[in-house]
């Protein structure tokens, strides 16, 4: 016989860290959306959910589909070296699971991409990434 499950709490203090994350998050990814746009992106969809994991932003640019993670750290090159190879490949399902269920994207090469940003520096957006 299982055990019940107990109801935990969740400390004031936490939710509101919960919170301002949540918050910077969101303004990160516009800030990303921002800079991609002004790159001849166009934005097909923010937090998409597929059943391996979330996308941040998905764009497309001609005939490339990118798959955009966006990373905001302390600095640029921690933010440029974060992704992990778990992640990476999270991300390449997650893809190809929208390929195949939007018709309209047939044809379209897919690619990973990222935007990194940093307090008081210019977002870097890096095509095509490899995990490292």
């Amino acid at each position: 016989m299982k055990a019940p499950k107990v109801a935990r709490t969740v400390r004031p203090w936490r939710q509101a860290l919960g919170a301002v994350a949540h918050r910077a998050g969101h303004r990160s990814e516009w800030l990303a959306a921002a800079l991609l746009m002004l790159r001849g992106y166009q934005i097909l969809g923010f937090r998409l959910k597929t059943r391996s994991g979330e996308i941040d932003i998905l764009a497309r640019r001609g005939k490339v589909l990118a798959v955009v993670e966006v990373k905001s750290r302390a600095t640029l090159d921690q933010a440029l070296t974060c992704l992990t190879t778990k992640q990476y490949e999270r991300l390449l399902s997650a893809g190809r699971s929208l390929l195949r269920q939007r018709p309209s994207l047939a044809g379209h090469v897919l690619r990973i991409d990222m935007v990194a940003l940093a307090p008081g520096r210019v977002p870097r957006h890096r095509r095509g990434v490899v995990p490292g």
